[in-house]
């Protein structure tokens, strides 16, 4: 009766399967994902290569 759902009267199919809010397991997956995603616009900001000048030729 108590207790969270365990998913097993949810049949989920496709992307639905990995990324749900009915169960622990796809909540997870959502947290992860929304890290991963911030974390690598982080590090392709961080690493890009910056402008660099024109040299003013005389």
């Amino acid at each position: 009766m108590g207790g969270h759902d365990a998913g097993t009267q949810h049949q989920f199919t496709g992307m639905a399967k990995y990324f749900n809010a009915y169960t622990i397991t796809g909540r997870r997956n959502c947290v992860l994902a929304t890290y991963a995603s911030l974390l690598s616009i982080f590090l392709f900001y961080k690493l890009k290569p910056k402008k660099q000048a024109a040299i003013a030729q005389k």
